[in-house]
């Protein structure tokens, strides 16, 4: 039987001054896609992350797939494990089957996030008839179905890309914080400054959720345009024009990439951030690259 476990919350509080290491998978496709995500899994496990998340699809498209991969990783590897939720196209009753689902296979985390429609980030909201209409709404749910489980919760450095308001944004925090969320991991973003923006507005209104920053380096130029579209903001300047000055060579784009991702994390650590969260997309290359220079550095 597995040792029990310290929560995110409880690694963070024994932290210390320590980042925590964590890393996010997604739910594979395909037999290909899962022997693909199955090797990274073990392969990133050897930098002994402190906790890692699985993504969940649109209108929980991916949940067998999602559960599939907890419980892969509950079996075969250490860390604490978080599982997505998202509360787009799907009623209250099929959420709470999911809490129930992770539960079963040993995962007592959940990333609570409103979530995309089936069409994108650019299509508009549409509640469901017998559902939820946002992330503080799904982190009450998730706690009235299990109070023992462990909520985190989304931020935007950049803004909310359907308001780009940022003292709502940070009104909304503290409404999660309220309704039992314990930690939160920001969305893309690629300027530390937004980072040191977002903590300082939550400081002025009291809302205290540790915000762990999401990182993933840009390898190709062909990620730029996408990249700025999930994030919801327009990738920094400087940082295009150093991929753009390489761009003939997809090798120097990719190391310029990694170069770019390590002096983000540096800045972010600088600054006190309580933890790296690594958006793999099953590929461990980059990351332990990255992880590696930094230990160096």
């Amino acid at each position: 039987m597995q040792a029990t476990l310290p929560t995110i919350p409880e690694m963070l509080a024994a932290a210390k001054g320590r980042p925590l290491l964590s890393f996010e998978f997604s739910p594979p496709k395909d037999d290909a896609g899962q022997d693909l995500l199955h090797a990274t899994i073990l392969e990133l496990d050897q930098l002994n992350p402190d906790f890692v998340s699985v993504t969940y699809g649109a209108s929980g498209s991916t949940r067998d797939r999602t559960l599939g991969a907890t419980q892969f990783i509950k079996k075969r590897v250490g860390p604490q494990t978080i599982g997505h939720l998202t509360c787009a196209s799907q009623s209250s009753d099929d959420l709470r089957d999911v809490v129930r689902g992770y539960a079963e296979v040993g995962v007592n985390h959940v990333l609570a996030i409103r979530g995309d429609m089936p069409g994108g980030p650019k299509a508009p909201w549409v509640r469901h008839p017998e559902g939820l209409d946002n992330a503080t709404e799904l982190v009450r749910l998730v706690k009235e179905v299990d109070p023992a489980f462990v909520v985190g919760v989304a931020a935007f450095p950049d803004g909310h890309p359907d308001k780009h308001d940022l003292a709502l944004d940070a009104r909304l925090m503290l409404a999660k914080q309220e309704a039992g969320a314990e930690f939160a991991i920001t969305q893309l973003f690629f300027d530390p400054a937004a980072y040191v923006r977002l903590r300082s507005t939550l400081d002025a209104i009291g809302c205290t959720l540790p915000v762990i920053a999401g990182v993933m380096p840009v390898t190709s130029l062909g990620q730029i345009e996408r990249l700025a579209e999930m994030s919801g903001a327009p990738l920094p300047e400087a940082m295009v024009a150093r991929l753009q000055a390489v761009g003939d060579d997809p090798q120097a784009v990719r190391q310029v990439g990694v170069d770019l991702a390590v002096e983000f994390c540096q800045a972010l650590l600088d600054e006190g951030v309580p933890g790296l969260h690594y958006f793999t997309f099953n590929r461990a290359r980059a990351t332990r690259e990255i992880v590696a220079r930094l230990a160096d550095s």
